[in-house]
């Protein structure tokens, strides 16, 4: 008889068509293990056909990945890096390092342009957060950059998923990264 693996690690977001406001939890092996927790979406609720600059939150399954924050680490168990100045995530579709994180020294304009963002500055929004691997392997140019579970400000987001900073934080305190945690964002 074959064994079959569950996924480790899955956290849901579920949301109504054309709402920005959505519910996440936290499953292991098929177990809810927390929440229900309210969660802000894209300011154009989800979208299947997701691109840059829609406000959109991109509808899928896909891996969390780096775990990054203004403030200092909050006892994630896999690698945190505590962002700087100088630390931007690149939004703009023509730069070859196109939603990718970059470094940048500080003071210094980045080479690329577009929406991109100065992490380091935008708070609360990036006290903590976890990136959403969408368009990653491989990047595809205007589908989207920058998706992220991040702490909430209470309104909707350009495209990211926001929870309250205790829930955000249960949850980076949660991952393994070893088991490749995944996030499943649907349609309820």
């Amino acid at each position: 008889m074959s064994v079959v693996a569950c996924p480790a690690q899955v956290v849901t977001v579920q949301a109504h068509a054309r709402t920005t406001v959505a519910t996440v939890e936290l499953w292991t092996c098929g177990r809810l293990v927390a929440g229900p927790w309210r969660a802000e979406l894209g300011r154009a609720g989800l979208s299947a056909h997701k691109h840059e600059g829609d406000g959109a939150t991109p509808t899928g399954t896909y891996r969390l990945g780096a775990v990054y924050g203004i403030a200092p680490d909050p006892g994630v168990r896999g690698p945190y890096h505590r962002l700087v100045c100088g630390d931007w995530w690149d939004e703009d579709p023509s730069s070859p390092a196109y939603n990718t994180f970059q470094h940048v020294g500080c003071g210094r304009s980045p080479p690329f342009g577009g929406e991109s963002e100065a992490l380091w500055r935008i708070a609360p929004q990036y006290r903590y957060f976890v990136v959403v691997e969408y368009n990653t392997h491989p990047v595809v140019a205007g589908r989207g950059s920058a998706i992220f579970l991040h702490v909430s400000t209470g309104r909707p987001t350009a495209g990211c998923i926001s929870l309250a900073e205790p829930e955000l934080l249960q949850l980076l305190r949660w991952l393994r990264p070893s088991v490749h945690p995944l996030v499943r964002i649907g349609i309820s």
